[in-house]
């Protein structure tokens, strides 16, 4: 990418910065993509994806967005969303090419924008009470219809 890049220890801050034979311009705009998505905890792996592919975003939203939910009620959504030993999660990532990241009440996605989209739509479900094998089967479908579609 050919960018300098520095940590500021005293104002606590990663810089980044062009050099003169930085080839393009939106590099920069690619880097602060792949350090923010690193510091959500995306796998190495699947951030240096940012910097190859041109149509990758990170959507975030807070279960609060979704529906106001409140001490046991809250941790058996996040249970939910992640299901047991991460199933649920795992599922939802592999149906529809995405990474998800729940960090609390927060939910970071990983994808292009319909597949971030289709994710969202299945966690907010899950939030929202459905159960898991509902989900699936509709995630199944509408996979298969976006499948048709390209």
């Amino acid at each position: 990418m050919k960018i300098d890049i520095r940590m500021n220890f005293k104002a606590r801050r990663v810089e980044l910065k062009t050099q003169s034979d930085t080839p393009d311009v939106s590099n920069l705009q690619k880097c602060v993509d792949f350090m923010h998505a690193f510091m959500l905890s995306f796998d190495v792996v699947d951030v240096v994806a940012l910097l190859r592919v041109d149509e990758l975003y990170v959507g975030s939203f807070e279960i609060k967005d979704v529906k106001t939910l409140r001490g046991e009620h809250l941790s058996r959504a996040i249970g939910r969303l992640s299901g047991k030993g991460g199933r649920t999660k795992f599922a939802i990532e592999d149906a529809n090419r995405t990474r998800i990241v729940i960090a609390d009440t927060k939910i970071y996605i990983l994808g292009s924008l319909a597949n971030i989209k289709v994710a969202r739509d299945s966690l907010c479900s899950l939030i929202l009470g459905s159960p898991a094998a509902k989900v699936y089967s509709k995630l199944r479908a509408v996979t298969a219809h976006l499948a048709e579609r390209f």
